[in-house]
C-alpha cells in the first residue's frame, strides 16, 4: 500500500491542485492513501522548518509531500513539492492535473476558511476537556478560605465546568497555602480537577482564565496615608506585567477586598492595558451592607431588597442611592404576588434615621472594614463572577466598579462604581436609568478623592488632600443631597491597615470614639 502525506499552507494554490490530484488517485486506486495536513500561513514556515529539521530534509516551499514507509518502520521518504508529486503521478499512474489557475486560487481560499473553522472548533473542544484556570492572589487570606468552597460548588461557573484553582501568595505563607489546598481537595467536589500552589511571581497567572485579586499584604511599616497609597503601585505593576505575559487572551480579572479597591483596579488597567475592559471592581459587599442595614430597620430579610446603587469609591467616599431600591414580600396592609414590590423610601418614615444613623453606620463600616470579613468578601466576589458568566437577574440593578467613559457626568478615566447589568458574558452600564442625577458637589467630592489617589500612587502628587466644600467648612450639620450617602472622612480616608497602626496603640475606650466618627465629625469636636 502506498501512503502519502500532503502538507501545505492553507491558502496555497499549489497545495489545492495537489490535493485535487491526490483525492482523485485515492478514489480510483484501491492501494493509494493520502493524509492531508494544512497549516495557517502565519505558522507555516516555522512548522516546515521544524519538520525538515526533525527528518533531515531540505525543502522550503508549499506543499511538501512525502511517502510513509509503513512496512519498514522508517522516518518517511521525501518526494518533494507539487512538481515532483505531479511527475510521480504521471510516471506511475498515468494521471495528471488540468486545474486552471483561477480555480486553484478559489479552492485555496476555501481551504483557508475551512482550516480556520476547524481550528476554532478544536479550541472549543479543548475548552470542554481542559479545566478553567482560576488564580487567586493573597490566597492565604480568610477571604480565599471562604471563596474556595463557593467556586467548587458549581454555582459560579456551572455544574458542568471543571476548574483548576491556583493559590498564589508569598513564600512565607506556604504553610497556610498547603492547608488551604488540602482542605479544598477534601471537599471531593466533582467540579474541582486540581489545586496548585504558586509562590514564584514569574510563574503567576500562567494560562489564567479568571484572576481574583484580594487584599494584598503590606510587609513594610506604613507611616502615612500617602505611603499606604503608594505601596499599592509596585504590586499592581508586577501583577499587570504578569497578566500581560501569562494570562489567557480573554481572562476575566476581578478586584475585591476592603482597601483601595478602585485604585488597585485603575492601576491594573494601566499596567495591563490589553485586559482593561475585562478588569472590574466588586461593589456587592458594600451593597450587601446597605441592604442588611435597611432590612434590620424594616424587619425583613436582606434578600428582599433589590436595586440599591453604590456610586463612587467602593472602599472610601461613596453614595448609597435608594431612589431605585425596592422591597419584595413586605408584610403590610398592601400585599401582592412574589413579583410585587414597593419603593424602599416609601416605607422608611424615619427620614432622620436615613439621613443620619444609616449614613454614619455605613460610613463606619467602609472606613474601618468592620463586618467586611472573609465571608462577605468571598460571597460578593463569587456572586459578581456568577453574574459575569451567566448574566445578572433580569431587570435587576447591580453596582460595579468600572472605568468611566463619561457616563452620568462622571469624569473619564477613573474607576467609579455605577449601576450595570450583566448579559452575554459582559457588563453594560445602565445609562438609561431615570432620576439618577448626582449633585455637582457630591460628584466633585467622590471624583476628587479617586483622582488624587491615583496621582499619589503614581508619584505625581506628594500629599493627599480630601475634598472640602465651603459648606463643609462653614456648617456643622450637613444634610445629604441624595437619600443616603457614605461620605469620605473629613480629615482623610485611611485604610484598615493604616488605621490599625494607630488604634492598636490606643486604649479601648478611645477606639470607639475615633472609629465611629460620623459625617458631622461631632465626636472629635465635643
Amino acid at each position: 500500500m502506498a501512503k502519502f502525506v500532503l502538507a501545505g499552507r492553507a491558502d496555497c494554490p499549489y497545495y489545492a491542485k495537489a490535493e485535487l490530484l491526490a483525492d482523485y488517485l485515492q478514489k480510483n486506486l484501491p492501494d493509494f492513501r493520502i493524509h492531508k495536513i494544512t497549516q495557517h500561513p502565519d505558522i507555516w514556515e516555522e512548522w516546515l522548518k521544524d519538520l525538515c529539521k526533525k527528518n533531515r530534509w531540505s525543502h522550503n516551499k508549499s506543499p511538501i509531500i512525502w511517502r510513509e514507509l509503513l512496512d519498514r518502520g522508517g522516518k518517511g521518504l521525501l518526494l518533494g513539492g507539487y512538481n515532483e508529486f505531479l511527475e510521480h503521478a504521471q510516471l506511475y499512474y498515468g494521471v495528471t492535473s488540468s486545474m486552471t489557475t483561477e480555480l486553484m486560487k478559489r479552492v485555496a481560499q476555501e481551504n483557508l476558511g475551512t482550516h480556520i473553522e476547524k481550528e476554532l472548533e478544536k479550541e472549543s473542544l479543548k475548552g470542554l476537556v481542559n479545566p478553567l484556570q482560576v488564580w487567586i492572589t493573597s490566597a492565604s487570606s480568610l477571604a480565599c478560605y471562604h471563596l474556595i468552597p463557593i467556586l467548587t460548588s458549581g454555582e459560579v461557573f456551572g455544574p458542568q465546568m471543571e476548574i483548576s484553582i491556583n493559590l498564589f501568595d508569598n513564600k512565607h505563607t506556604e504553610e497556610k497555602l498547603i492547608s488551604h489546598k488540602q482542605e479544598a481537595e477534601d471537599l471531593a467536589s466533582p467540579c474541582l480537577q486540581s489545586v496548585s500552589i504558586c509562590t514564584q511571581a514569574e510563574e503567576a497567572f500562567h494560562g489564567a482564565h479568571v484572576i481574583i485579586i484580594l487584599d494584598d499584604h503590606v510587609d513594610k511599616e506604613i507611616n502615612s496615608l500617602e505611603d499606604c497609597i503608594r505601596s499599592r503601585a509596585p504590586l499592581c505593576q508586577l501583577y499587570g506585567s504578569l497578566i500581560e505575559k501569562n494570562a489567557h487572551n480573554f481572562a476575566k480579572i476581578i478586584v475585591g477586598g476592603k482597601t483601595f479597591v478602585n485604585l488597585k483596579t485603575a492601576l491594573l488597567m494601566k499596567y495591563a492595558p490589553t485586559f482593561a475592559r475585562n478588569i472590574i471592581a466588586v461593589a456587592l459587599g458594600v451593597e450587601g451592607q446597605a441592604k442588611a442595614a435597611l432590612a434590620r430597620k424594616l424587619k425583613i430579610t436582606p434578600s428582599c431588597i433589590k436595586d440599591v446603587i453604590i456610586w463612587g469609591n467602593i472602599s472610601g467616599n461613596n453614595y448609597v442611592d435608594l431612589r431605585k431600591a425596592k422591597v419584595y414580600r413586605y408584610e403590610s396592609a398592601i400585599w401582592g404576588p412574589p413579583h410585587y414590590s414597593r419603593p424602599v423610601l416609601s416605607l422608611l418614615f424615619d427620614r432622620e434615621w436615613v439621613n443620619r444613623e444609616f449614613v454614619v453606620s455605613l460610613k463606619t463600616l467602609t472606613a474601618t472594614g468592620r463586618q467586611f470579613g472573609g465571608m462577605l468578601a468571598a460571597h460578593s466576589i463569587a456572586t459578581t463572577l456568577k453574574y459575569w458568566c451567566h448574566g445578572s437577574p433580569p431587570g435587576e440593578i447591580v453596582s460595579l466598579g468600572v472605568l468611566s467613559e463619561g457616563q452620568f457626568g462622571i469624569p473619564k478615566g477613573i474607576v467609579f462604581s455605577m449601576p450595570v447589568k450583566f448579559e452575554n458574558g459582559t457588563w453594560v452600564v445602565l445609562t438609561d436609568l431615570k432620576n439618577t442625577e448626582i449633585s455637582q458637589q457630591a460628584m466633585t467630592r467622590m471624583a476628587n478623592d479617586l483622582i488624587q489617589e491615583q496621582l499619589v500612587a503614581l508619584g505625581e502628587l506628594a500629599n493627599f488632600q480630601p475634598y472640602q466644600s465651603e459648606t463643609d467648612l462653614n456648617q456643622e450639620d450637613v444634610k445629604t443631597t441624595l437619600p443616603t450617602k457614605n461620605d469620605h472622612q473629613e480629615r482623610r480616608k485611611v485604610s484598615d491597615d493604616y488605621k490599625d497602626l494607630f488604634t492598636h496603640l490606643m486604649p479601648d475606650d478611645e477606639k470607639d470614639l475615633i472609629l465611629s466618627d460620623g459625617s458631622e465629625g461631632k465626636a472629635t469636636e465635643q
